[in-house]
């Protein structure tokens, strides 16, 4: 899924290139191999635990021109027209106050550079379906307490390329693909992961009863093994790529 976002993007060598909510380190430390010794990515999140795994994947790739830095995407410590290159995967949707978070991006890019966003698409696809969507059929309620919150909150056509157009960005570009998603391991290991950085699901999560989990458990088990193949986990993925242009 790096792939999407870097090709989009074009990135070249010798480029400098802000990388947003970057996480654990992607789509940064793949960009900071396209760019080379020459050029340079900084990747931002306001996680530190998180930014010191993404130096250690830096690190063992022997990536020294990538750089990570706390940073809150709504104020972001760099002067105008720093990066020839901005990115985010799966942050967007979580910016507090939109419009702010993208007018500092397009603030600290150069004339002419261009922002590239991933979001998530439709609730309704394999890999949340088979998840917390098995999830809501136990506990009830609405999957998502606040739509503000949401990891959906940029699914419907048109809404992304919206916001960036209201942010003052130009030459917008917008398209829905489903990609290939591939997760190494087992359902067990999956449904773990997701569990544990799914902070927007803590609350529906909260609403399964403790006598109830091995019944939740098993259910999603079986609605995942649906998409196993082989040693991985393959759901495939519907996905929301923006990118704008700065003036």
């Amino acid at each position: 899924m790096e792939g999407k976002i870097c090709r989009h993007g074009g990135p070249q060598p010798g480029m400098n290139i802000l990388d947003l909510a970057t996480g654990t380190g992607e789509p940064g430390i793949s960009l900071a191999g396209i760019v080379g010794p020459e050029g340079r990515v900084t990747a931002v999140d306001l996680s530190a635990e998180l930014l010191e795994i993404a130096l250690q994947r830096a690190r063992q790739r022997e990536l020294s021109n990538f750089i990570a830095r706390q940073a809150d995407a709504e104020a972001l410590p760099f002067p105008e027209n720093s990066f020839d290159l901005a990115t985010c995967r799966f942050g967007v949707m979580f910016f507090v106050d939109t419009n702010k978070a993208l007018k500092e991006v397009r603030r600290v890019l150069r004339p002419e550079a261009r922002a590239c966003f991933l979001a998530w698409g439709p609730f309704e696809q394999p890999y949340w379906s088979s998840s917390m969507g098995v999830v809501v059929k136990h506990a009830g309620g609405p999957a998502i307490a606040a739509a503000s919150e949401s990891p959906f909150k940029f699914a419907a056509a048109g809404t992304l390329s919206t916001a960036l157009r209201e942010s003052g960005f130009v030459d917008v570009k917008e398209e829905t693909r489903t990609v290939s998603w591939s997760w190494p391991g087992s359902v067990e290991e999956v449904w773990e992961y997701l569990q544990s950085v799914s902070v927007p699901f803590r609350p529906l999560l909260g609403r399964v009863p403790s006598d109830k989990w091995d019944e939740v458990n098993a259910d999603v088990y079986a609605a995942m093994r649906k998409y196993c193949r082989g040693e991985a986990v393959d759901f495939g993925a519907v996905v929301v790529l923006a990118s704008g242009k700065k003036p």
